[in-house]
């Protein structure tokens, strides 16, 4: 049975049939009234540019409708495609007749003109409706198939991993609990929302060799930095039998091919953001070519000592073996020195996660951040600890609850070799191609501390 639908603004662009009758149902961005002759600046979400739509006293049927019209109304239009090298997009829709489906109120917040990203965030029901969420949310839609595309294509399953759980996977505690009003609890014990979903993925891929997880994840994380949300989604693959450095040379092969394809079919969107900032394209490219730079943990604190001492401004300046890098020295890094994206590897274990696999050094774990110009830490990785003993006893050096994760634990005992795996967070991805300053533009409905709105 085919889908029964009246014609799109996309649709009449690829189709370019001139003259041939047509009917459009979209929303009016601007309305100017000239008299005799009047535009409209319309779309109807199935493109980017949306389309101008002209109407005339003697050729439009409900010409003083059209007039009366207002920024954010719903109409109805039947006319013709008419070429118009001036249009931005080389065609317009000439009016036979239109009709008000639904009048917009007079205050409608989004007018013809220039509103501030910190403005639409107060009115995130409305701002799909801009140039630029549109560009946003059509490349955020387009890599969340391209990253499926690419797992399904080289043998990952998708594993659909519990956003309900009881344990902390990162041990940072940053968790939100679930709150129950009664003596009865629901679960024991007290439920979170998942930071993570790999522990459970880790038990998928010791059946099904290589897995995936990718959807929403929650930290109560108090920072207001542009790179945080409270919820955010995470794309976190697992693969059995591999190790850190076929680890790193999968992440490398999964970002150029997942930036490749959203360049390639994303161009229009793409091209909209870098009218503003032109170093998109270039960036794109250069990470597309280049080969990343692979550099130890220890190096990278010697590289930014010698910077400190020839003169530059870090505004933290307290450099030293066991710091957790903040964003500026990570894109030092990836900006200043190798000008490309650059894998950070094997951390001093104090600064990592409990299930990161010890090196024989025993004071650094085969863990890896990938960053990149422009953003910094954009995947963070490991292998995972395969001794049982090992991992038992870096769980009681962190102090940390083993009952909720005894079963995670015991996964060492049946079999379990060597696992590796990533997490990308999406959003962040999103602000790395497109160039977004705050990724709490990078979403459809942002949470961080402080705001639930919608």
């Amino acid at each position: 049975m085919e889908f029964i639908r009246i014609s799109e603004i996309k649709n009449l662009f690829e189709q370019k049939k001139i003259n041939d009758e047509f009917q459009i149902k979209c929303w009016v961005k601007s309305n100017r009234d000239s008299g005799k002759i009047g535009f409209i600046n319309a779309f109807d979400g199935s493109n980017i540019d949306g389309i101008q739509i002209v109407y005339k006293e003697k050729l439009t049927k409900g010409f003083e409708q059209a007039k009366a019209v207002r920024t954010g109304s719903a109409i109805s239009v039947k006319g013709h495609i008419n070429q118009n090298e001036k249009s931005p997009t080389k065609y317009e829709i000439v009016a036979n007749e239109i009709f008000i489906s639904k009048q917009a109120d007079e205050d409608y917040p989004l007018q013809k003109k220039q509103h501030s990203l910190e403005f639409l965030r107060e009115i995130a029901h409305l701002r799909p409706r801009t140039h630029t969420f549109q560009a946003i949310m059509r490349v955020r839609n387009y890599a969340h198939k391209a990253i499926h595309s690419f797992f399904q294509k080289n043998g990952f399953i998708w594993v659909s991993t519990p956003i309900l759980t009881s344990n902390d996977c990162e041990g940072a505690g940053e968790n939100f609990f679930i709150s129950e009003n009664n003596e009865n609890h629901f679960f024991t014990p007290q439920a979170k929302l998942t930071v993570s979903g790999q522990l459970n993925a880790e038990c998928f891929a010791q059946a099904f060799g290589r897995v995936y997880t990718f959807g929403p994840t929650f930290r109560a994380d108090r920072s207001h930095t542009n790179r945080h949300l409270a919820e955010f989604w995470m794309v976190e693959p697992e693969i059995a039998f591999m190790n850190l450095d076929q680890l790193m040379t999968l992440i490398e092969i999964f970002i150029k091919t997942i930036v490749q394809d959203i360049a390639e079919n994303c161009n229009d969107e793409i091209n909209f953001f870098a009218l503003g900032k032109k170093e998109i394209k270039d960036r794109l490219s250069n990470l597309i070519k280049t080969k990343f730079f692979k550099i130890e943990y220890e190096h990278a604190i010697k590289l930014l000592m010698e910077a400190i001492k020839d003169g530059h401004n870090f505004e933290d300046k307290d450099i030293f073996f066991g710091k957790d890098l903040a964003s500026e020295h990570e894109r030092f890094i990836c900006e200043q020195i190798y000008k490309a994206p650059v894998f950070l590897y094997n951390f001093p274990k104090q600064i990592k996660a409990f299930y990161m696999k010890l090196n024989d050094d025993n004071k650094t774990v085969a863990a890896v951040d990938l960053l990149v110009p422009g953003v910094g830490e954009i995947v963070g990785g490991s292998q995972r600890e395969d001794n049982y003993e090992k991992l038992l006893n870096r769980i009681k050096e962190l102090k940390i609850d083993s009952s909720s994760i005894e079963w995670y634990v015991n996964l060492r005992k049946y079999g379990y070799e060597s696992s590796s795996g990533f997490g990308l967070g999406f959003e962040r991805l999103i602000m790395y191609i497109l160039g977004i300053d705050n990724i709490r533009d990078t979403i459809p409905f942002p949470r961080y501390q402080g705001k639930l709105l919608f």
